[in-house]
């Protein structure tokens, strides 16, 4: 039986000042977490009506490619990063079956 995709969802809100700067983060993590194996899809959102707003939309192969993520050189960096850029709250989410 295959496994499902995982995706994860990530808000981030920025610190007072610090919205170019997270936002100069974030984009530089796409190349390096596009070029996971188990990576799908990683893309950046922007909430336009409410500036240093952005979400992280990520969707992997399966757990154990999230798994691989979180334990890459690159995802370590950034979360050490995360504390004085911004607030975050994570979400790794299975998907549910509609059938």
């Amino acid at each position: 039986m295959a496994q499902s995709p995982s995706k994860i969802t990530a808000i981030l809100t920025a610190h007072p000042g610090k919205g170019a700067e997270l936002k100069a983060l974030l984009v530089g993590m796409a190349p390096a977490c596009r070029a996971e194996p188990g990576n799908l899809r990683w893309d950046v959102w922007h909430d336009p009506s409410h500036e240093g707003l952005f979400v992280l939309d990520e969707l992997y192969r399966d757990a154990a490619a999230v798994e691989a993520h979180r334990n890459a050189p690159h995802f370590k960096a950034y979360l050490a990063k995360i504390p004085e850029l911004a607030d975050r709250m994570a979400f790794v989410l299975d998907a549910v079956d509609l059938a």
